[in-house]
């Protein structure tokens, strides 16, 4: 079993900063990727980025969110960060971290076996 736990996120004005983070405890596989997605009201849930937990590097992006978001990891805390620049409105969601122990090519469908809660963020123009 693995449990995540988000955190950071808040209130900013349009091209400003947050950086969520994500603690993961429980169980370690190997090839695990750690993820983060967002949920916006009333559309469907979003992947944004990606990264494998024991193998560095990052795995996928959303174009939506390339040159602004970066997703890194520290695995001495067993935390992964992302880290948001120049938000605008239309970054306003849940954001959700995940984790899937087969790797990070099921992100774009959504796939993740374990879900956080979430943080809001919410961006203002």
């Amino acid at each position: 079993q693995v449990q995540l736990v988000e955190s950071g996120g808040g209130s900013v004005q349009a091209g400003g900063s947050l950086r969520l983070s994500c603690r993961i405890s429980g169980r370690s596989f190997p090839h695990y990727c750690i993820q983060w997605f967002r949920q916006f009201t009333g559309k469907e849930r979003e992947a944004v980025a990606a990264i494998y937990n024991d193998y560095g590097g990052y795995a996928y992006y959303a174009d939506s969110v390339k040159g602004r978001f970066t997703i890194s990891r520290d695995n001495t805390k067993n935390m992964v960060y992302l880290q948001m620049n120049s938000l605008q409105p239309e970054d306003t969601a849940i954001y959700i971290c995940a984790a899937e122990p087969t790797g990070c090519r099921g992100t774009v469908r959504g796939t993740a076996m374990y879900w956080g809660q979430g943080t809001q963020v919410t961006v203002s123009s």
